[in-house]
């Protein structure tokens, strides 16, 4: 089971990882700088498209299938993810690749069909009242907050792996895995609220 530790220290770990890549000859500064503003214009796209854009009313109505389609790809997104973790609890390397490498791919696919989403037809209002509504919004907030964490968590998770670094890849996968799992099943989660009370 991955179990964060509240006495962890995020700071040593994070040098511990530098440190890590620099004794392998290569800086990590390129690397880390390049997450960081890909993350960070990906956020602000979506902040924009969230809260500035206003979808156009020609597409009420149509393609309507999106959000659907969104819950599937989180879902499949965490059974990857636990399949992944399953594999390599039993050292099947290869396996535990494999189903990463569909994890990101089911995140990246519902990426596309989210910002899709969101372009045709502007963000569903909850219109629950009472304690639904708190319960809803508290796992909105949390998936919301946990995946613009999880995106350079997830990127740099992948840059060990696909480097060699493995030490560092099993060490920041710990804080990864249980994040992008989060995000994942709450954004199933999210939708079934919104199906049972909003579309």
């Amino acid at each position: 089971m991955v179990r964060l530790s509240a006495g962890y220290d995020f700071e040593m770990v994070f040098c511990d990882l530098i440190v890590g890549m620099e004794q392998t000859g290569i800086s990590p500064r390129p690397v880390v700088g390049a997450i960081i503003v890909v993350s960070g214009l990906a956020v602000s796209f979506l902040l924009w498209l969230l809260y500035v854009h206003h979808a156009s009313s020609d597409f009420a109505g149509r393609w309507m299938f999106l959000p659907a389609l969104n819950a599937l790809l989180n879902g499949l997104c965490a059974i990857a993810l636990c399949v992944g973790l399953y594999f390599i609890k039993h050292h099947d390397r290869e396996a535990h690749r494999t189903s990463m490498l569909l994890a990101f791919a089911f995140s990246s696919i519902f990426l596309v069909s989210y910002i899709v989403n969101h372009a045709l037809h502007g963000d569903t209002i909850f219109p629950g009242h009472g304690p639904v509504r708190t319960v809803y919004l508290s796992i909105l907030a949390s998936h919301v907050i946990l995946s613009i964490i999880a995106l350079p968590m997830v990127l740099t998770t992948f840059f060990f792996s696909l480097t060699g670094r493995f030490a560092m890849h099993r060490r920041i996968a710990r804080f990864t895995f249980p994040v992008w799992l989060y995000v994942s099943i709450t954004g199933v989660v999210v939708f079934v609220f919104l199906r049972a009370y909003a579309y």
